[in-house]
């Protein structure tokens, strides 16, 4: 069950629909699917009323289910967990700020930011879980911690010590978190 992302799909494949039918504050109709999907798919479109105004949005579903309430029920019982992650990611990462011109610059642009999610999710969890840092998302990780001058220590290619800038008011603790990450700890 995923939700349409065009405004101007989801207006056109309103005028196709033969039949409204009323949910509490909408009502939603079903259309033929617009392309080729290459599976069995439904379409639904659902119209409601905003500042006087009719506003249309459009689902697509792979599910089978007896009624049009059913598939309307699926998607307003979803989780919010992916749309948070996905906008926390966007802030933290700064996803929304950078495009690259060229589509393989910007397949690249997203696979690093992946890996730079990867990442923080695994410092997080070994790292951060269990020090005041806990209640840190992604966008204050990266601003707050990450963001701290310090330097890296090497002998004989292992990571030694970090040594942070101590002027900063989260470098101590952020130091003893590094020290239990880095020792697999």
């Amino acid at each position: 069950m995923a939700k349409g992302m065009s405004n101007r799909r989801a207006e056109a494949l309103a005028r196709k629909v033969r039949r409204w039918d009323a949910y509490g504050e909408a009502w939603l109709g079903e259309v033929p699917p617009p392309t080729d999907y290459g599976r069995p798919v439904r379409v639904f479109v659902k119209r409601r009323l905003k500042k006087g105004q009719f506003r249309h949005s459009y689902y697509v579903s792979t599910l089978r289910w007896p009624s049009k309430q059913h598939y309307l029920a699926c998607y307003d019982d979803r989780g919010g967990a992916e749309v948070e992650q996905f906008r926390s990611d966007k802030d933290g990462l700064g996803l929304a700020a950078r495009r690259k011109r060229s589509l393989l610059g910007q397949k690249g642009y997203i696979l690093l930011t992946d890996l730079a999610h990867n990442l923080l999710a695994e410092l997080y969890h070994h790292a951060l879980v269990g020090t005041r840092f806990e209640t840190y998302g992604p966008k204050r990780i990266v601003r707050d911690l990450l963001a701290i001058p310090g330097q890296l220590v090497f002998e004989q290619g292992r990571l030694v010590r970090v040594g942070l800038l101590s002027l900063n008011q989260n470098a101590k603790d952020l130091a003893i978190c590094l020290e239990r990450f880095c020792s697999g700890g």
